[in-house]
């Protein structure tokens, strides 16, 4: 284990931050103190809204200077950053001291390249000229396994997924070889095989540059995994500081044992016949509330505990086992496919297509939860996307409610989209920044005729509650929101609708335990009572085991695998399926002497030639409802 030296690489002191809100300075940040040695990563646990961002901002000087004020000491390598100009700052950032941001595609400019992006920073930092840069950015670009990496490099971020754009930003953060790099959730967009070499490529980079890594995060999996010591924060203080091996077997703070009470842990649910709740720890959140001497501040009050789920019992809600042969399926998709053309030279001509969904069939019941699982732009989300036509399919059959959805016109396919709703992956993209998020989920209430202005108000303040957030954040904007209660707010629009089918495309990757634990019961608690059916498109194998029926495992486009939620956790049959539980991070402090060694295994691409025509799979029923692709030994 790394230990700090005497002179640490980040030594911050006494950090408080504050946010004029309504023209009184509001507290975000109060008197945090830590040090990163030299080689060490310390991660900066806590729930959304907490602090842990902001810290990172501050030392980044990131922090908008009109409506905010940072006191106390960040010193790198002994130079106090907060008293630098702003020229030499910018000679700081990118080169000494990066940083990956939560959100890639507001962090990655729409209108140039990928490569050109990463040559940049390159050219900028490192003096190097065009062509040498760009040979450096596809080296960095495969090194961080972006499939057809020499082929994509001169592609927009709007045409990779929200997984690959996250490894994109990873890879223009590591270009320069920073002394310190601050990582803000950078594995919450990513499936668990890609985030465990991701995770092995931080180490890798410590060990041979010398880097130190402030690494933020909410998955205690993955501070077992990396973390040298852990900061926890809550409401904007540090309530607990150490090794991470004593703070992961022996938490002293209440607020960090519910944290690590509330972390799914792979194979829970062996010998459950049915999904089960997941425990809410609320009563020792709340002694830690009644401890923590902090007064009131925006990011506090939204924290608060809400008026929301209170701590989940099994008795509550009874998730029944569906039969398969109780009634005809709500959603039958069958042999869907969707490409989409990749066009090149004066007049267009396709010379090659992205095979993203390809012959996919399932069906899923009225209360039962389908997981869709699989690596970053394997298909998962453009089979959500084709289902409710917001992708065209090309092939393929898709019926809802015995109805063919593909068969609908505008204004049919519009009446159904009402019973037919999605919580998308990234929402800061889905909601709009210039509307309120209470006018943003009132919207489609009223639009819909399901109740009248003044009645959609108080829907919405019910609903924000139900997602634990309080009513009186109906009046912000999404930028006055962290990430995590951004996707609540998603989450909290598409259930305003009442609707029959959710496709909900990593609705909780980037919330925090505790907070995933009470919308995955709300979401459960719905079901149960309205008989919903949920396609749960993540790659949280622990939270897919924890509420699914039925699991269908993607590979490329194609589903390789699916079957009864124990057959394919307790059984998979595989080598791929193997493969993703395998990579399941768990809170056991000793992985942090795991060394997998990076894979040099090439990730194959999903773009095939024009007149490309794919091989007939074979399928064979290993066990009642198990169905496995064959595969060549």
């Amino acid at each position: 284990m790394a230990s700090p030296d005497p002179q640490p690489i980040l030594s911050v002191r006494d950090l408080s931050v504050a946010f004029r809100v309504d023209n009184v300075w509001r507290p975000a940040v109060e008197k945090l103190s830590f040090d990163v040695g030299a080689r060490q990563t310390v991660a900066i646990v806590g729930e959304s809204g907490s602090g842990k961002s902001v810290t990172a901002l501050s030392v980044m000087r990131l922090l908008p200077a009109a409506n905010s004020r940072v006191e106390g000491v960040i010193r790198l390598d002994g130079r106090d950053l907060l008293q630098l100009p702003e020229e030499e700052m910018r000679k700081v950032r990118g080169d000494k001291l990066s940083m990956i941001f939560q959100e890639p595609m507001t962090s990655l400019n729409p209108v140039l390249t990928i490569g050109f992006q990463i040559a940049e920073a390159l050219m900028h930092h490192r003096g190097l000229e065009r062509p040498a840069a760009e040979a450096e950015a596809l080296r960095i670009l495969e090194r961080v396994r972006v499939p057809a990496a020499r082929e994509r490099l001169h592609e927009y971020p709007h045409r990779f997924s929200g997984g690959m754009r996250q490894r994109v930003m990873i890879a223009m953060a590591l270009a320069c070889k920073p002394k310190l790099l601050i990582a803000d959730e950078p594995t919450t967009a990513l499936d668990v095989t890609v985030q465990a070499q991701i995770l092995e490529l931080i180490k890798l980079l410590q060990a041979e540059e010398g880097m130190s890594v402030v690494f933020i995060t909410h998955d205690m999996g993955v501070v077992a995994e990396i973390a040298d010591r852990v900061v926890v924060m809550w409401k904007g203080q540090k309530v607990e500081e150490g090794e991470a091996a004593r703070v992961l077997e022996r938490p002293e703070h209440p607020y960090t044992k519910a944290l690590l009470a509330a972390v799914p842990r792979l194979g829970s649910m062996k010998g459950e016949a049915r999904p089960k709740p997941f425990p809410e720890p609320e009563a020792e959140a709340d002694r830690a509330s009644e401890d923590a001497p902090m007064s009131a501040s925006p990011i506090s009050a939204a924290k608060a505990r809400p008026n929301g789920p209170t701590a989940a019992k099994e008795e509550e809600f009874d998730i029944e086992p569906v039969s398969p042969a109780s009634r005809r399926p709500l959603l039958e998709v069958a042999n869907l496919v969707t490409r989409f053309p990749i066009r090149s030279g004066v007049f267009g001509k396709v010379n090659a297509r992205v095979h993203a969904v390809e012959d996919v069939s399932f069906s899923l019941r009225a209360g039962e939860t389908l997981a869709l699982v699989g690596e970053s732009g394997c298909g998962k989300s453009t089979t959500g996307r084709s289902i409710l036509r917001l992708v065209e399919p090309n092939a393929g059959r898709v019926l809802f409610e015995g109805q063919d959805v593909r068969a609908l016109d505008p204004q049919g396919l519009r009446r159904m989209r009402r019973r037919m709703q999605m919580i998308f992956q990234d929402p800061f993209a889905s909601l709009n920044p210039r509307k309120s998020v209470g006018a943003a989920i009132a919207e489609p209430i009223v639009v819909h005729g399901l109740a009248s202005k003044r009645e959609a108000r108080d829907r919405v303040a019910e609903l924000l509650r139900k997602v634990g957030l309080t009513p009186d954040m109906a009046g912000r904007f999404p930028h006055e929101f962290s990430g995590g209660q951004r996707q609540r707010l998603a989450i909290a629009r598409a259930l305003g609708l009442t609707p029959k089918l959710i496709v909900a495309d990593e609705a909780v990757s980037a919330l925090d335990v505790s907070v995933k634990a009470r919308v995955v019961n709300l979401m459960m608690r719905l079901q149960a009572e309205m008989g919903l059916a949920f396609l749960f498109i993540s790659h949280d194998i622990a939270v897919v085991e924890r509420v699914s029926h039925r699991i269908a495992v993607m590979y490329l486009g194609e589903i390789v695998e699916i079957g009864p939620r124990a057959a394919i956790i307790e059984n998979p049959r595989h080598p791929y399926t193997k493969k993703l539980v395998a990579a399941v991070p768990s809170p056991d402090p000793a992985r942090r002497s795991i060394r997998r060694g990076l894979s040099n295994e090439e990730v194959p691409s999903p773009m095939k030639p024009a007149d490309y025509v794919p091989v007939p799979r074979l399928y064979r029923e290993v066990s009642p409802g198990h169905v496995v692709q064959e595969f060549a030994a």
